[in-house]
């Protein structure tokens, strides 16, 4: 019996087997232990600053509160730049999970277009820190803000949230004046202070809204809240308010910056008028122009290249950087040279063959009206603009002379305070030409200096600035854009430092406004066609700006009409009104325009000159 049981059970085999068991159970257990010690280092070690992060989101969160940037008026009141509400799309990468897959729902939901996903996925990387929201889309509509969050579930660490965005009213007309703002880059982030533009995704870019940025955007608040593990507010433990940015209140004047820009009908052109005694910028206008609302949100790849090869030149401000030869516009100033430096006098008279020779030269420098005027003096050469006396009066000058006090005027100079980015222009001297060149100055070019061509260059308003000298009789106000600001924080108002323009003889400049005024109230004037009938007088200069050079058997006035468009004169205008009271100085510069400075130029500047000096404003002059 005691064998038969041995036979039924075997306790070796049994001890064998339990040891073998009780050995893989240990290995088990072990392999788990060690399972679960490496994922306790993985997450204690390896991620530890985003469990402690978390871990501190569960508790509190600390989030920025962008300010409100302030708004743009004009000296009027009328709102330039304002901000309107508007919902936007925000991804937080840490609350994501797979980042890709929900950028992918969110172009699907939104119907985007195939570059959407890649779009999406580089601007979620545009962020300060970690946990902040980065901006993928904005100026939502009900339509995909409702698609939004029915799919809520499914789109992790993604909110909708209500914003000011950036609303320019007057669209084209102030594009160049004003600039516009646009998103903050990742290369913008390399140089910000990023605590000062926590929370906020715009930045201005051009303009005045770049120059005043520090005043615009204000100053960033924050709150404290507690969160749950998902980032969702639970309670505001405390806050400090964001301070908003200051409004601005410019010399611009809309109503003729409207009128200004409608009067140019898309040409390429640029167009500035100063306030003389302020100095304030009444107009700046560059033709054509672009809508900047469209750099507001999300503008498209496409869009902008549009904008930036189109040959028309929209992005380009030709106010204040487009560089031009001043033509005869110069003629004024070159003659009141004349007359303090005693070169000439104002009873001084040359007959004029219809051109001009330099001693020991076969080369004749010809007037525009190839015959000549006949006997000329300084008034009747400017009321016809003759070049022949010009010529005559820059060779007794000399370059050096005439180099150094144009510059009193602000030829070949920035002058400007807040006019970002404007251009200098070119005065030139012999050091210049020595300098650049690398050769000496000819006698040549001082004629051709004398009538405002050959290096000489400058923009519109540079020559609205020496425009305004000229009607101020000499005193500098510097020009600027910016009247005032809420709450004030610009140093006080005070006048350009620059020294006035010396005035050997006032009579002598009675005497050059007198020649102005002739330009379009005298019999003979370039443009008395667009004095006729004004309400009160008007000082001013037509010019043309050759763009090529003309052989000596070539005459202006008998090329061909129907030459390309590229190789026609510059039409130019400079003045300031009422003649005897200067409200508005103005300059104006019509490119490749057909007809000249008489023809194009002074009849856009009459109608902006009628519509800054209306009845009313003229009534109120004459009572002060």
């Amino acid at each position: 019996m005691n064998e038969f049981r041995r036979q039924l059970k075997d306790p070796e085999k049994e001890n064998r087997i339990f040891q073998f068991r009780a050995r893989l159970l240990m290995i088990l257990v072990f392999a788990l232990i060690g399972v679960l010690f490496s994922r306790m280092a993985y997450l204690q070690v390896f991620q530890y600053d985003q469990h402690v992060s978390r871990s501190e989101r569960n508790r509190t969160a600390v989030e920025a509160i962008p300010p409100t940037r302030g708004l743009i008026f004009d000296r009027e009141g009328r709102l330039l730049a304002d901000n309107l509400p508007s919902h936007s799309l925000t991804l937080t990468r840490e609350l994501a999970g797979n980042v890709r897959e929900v950028v992918d729902l969110i172009c699907e939901l939104l119907e985007q277009d195939a570059e959407c996903a890649d779009t999406l996925t580089e601007r979620s990387r545009h962020r300060r820190r970690p946990f902040e929201p980065a901006l993928l889309l904005d100026q939502l509509n009900e339509e995909q803000i409702a698609r939004l969050a029915v799919n809520r579930h499914l789109l992790p660490g993604v909110e909708v949230s209500a914003q000011l965005l950036r609303h320019y009213p007057a669209g084209e007309a102030v594009s160049h004046a004003l600039g516009y703002v646009g998103r903050i880059s990742t290369d913008d982030l390399e140089t910000l202070d990023r605590r000062a533009y926590a929370g906020t995704h715009y930045i201005g870019r051009t303009g005045i809204e770049r120059h005043y940025e520090h005043l615009l955007h204000g100053q960033v608040g924050y709150r404290r809240v507690e969160t749950n593990a998902r980032g969702r507010v639970l309670r505001v433990v405390e806050s400090e308010p964001p301070v908003p940015g200051a409004d601005l209140t410019l010399h611009l004047d809309s109503a003729l910056q409207q009128v200004a820009y409608e009067e140019l009908q898309g040409r390429r052109a640029g167009l500035v008028a100063i306030e003389p005694e302020t100095g304030g910028i009444l107009a700046l206008v560059s033709s054509p122009g672009y809508d900047p609302n469209v750099f507001v949100g999300s503008l498209d790849g496409q869009a902008f290249s549009r904008l930036r090869d189109d040959p028309q030149l929209p992005l380009f401000d030709r106010a204040s950087r487009g560089q031009y030869a001043p033509g005869s516009t110069v003629k004024p100033f070159v003659g009141l040279a004349g007359l303090e430096l005693g070169i000439i006098d104002r009873d001084m008279e040359m007959h004029d063959p219809g051109y001009f020779q330099l001693p020991n030269d076969d080369r004749l420098y010809r007037n525009w009206r190839r015959w000549g005027h006949g006997t000329v003096n300084l008034h009747r050469s400017i009321a016809v603009s003759n070049n022949t006396f010009f010529y005559s009066l820059a060779y007794e000058l000399g370059i050096d002379r005439i180099s150094a006090y144009m510059r009193q005027f602000g030829f070949g100079e920035q002058t400007a305070l807040d006019v970002l980015g404007a251009r200098s222009g070119l005065m030139p001297s012999r050091e210049w030409k020595r300098e650049v060149h690398r050769q000496p100055w000819f006698p040549g070019e001082t004629l051709s200096a004398g009538i405002g061509q050959g290096y000489w260059l400058t923009t519109p308003l540079q020559l609205a600035t020496a425009t305004s000298v000229l009607a101020n009789q000499g005193h500098w106000v510097q020009p600027r854009m910016l009247r005032e600001s809420q709450p004030s924080s610009l140093v006080p108002d005070v006048l350009s430092d620059r020294e006035p323009v010396p005035k050997l003889d006032p009579e002598n400049w009675s005497y050059i406004y007198s020649s102005m005024e002739a330009v379009l109230h005298g019999h003979e004037g370039t443009a008395r066609a667009s004095g006729r009938g004004a309400a009160y007088r008007i000082a001013g200069k037509t010019g043309t700006a050759q763009v090529f050079s003309l052989s000596q058997e070539e005459d202006e006035n008998n090329l061909p009409v129907d030459r390309p468009e590229h190789l026609r004169n510059h039409a130019i205008f400079m003045g300031f009104a009422p003649a005897d009271n200067p409200q508005i100085a103005l300059a104006l510069i019509v490119e490749n325009a057909e007809g000249g400075g008489s023809q194009v130029a002074a009849p856009i500047a009459r109608r902006i000159f009628d519509a800054y000096l209306t009845p009313e404003r003229l009534a109120q002059l004459e009572s002060n």
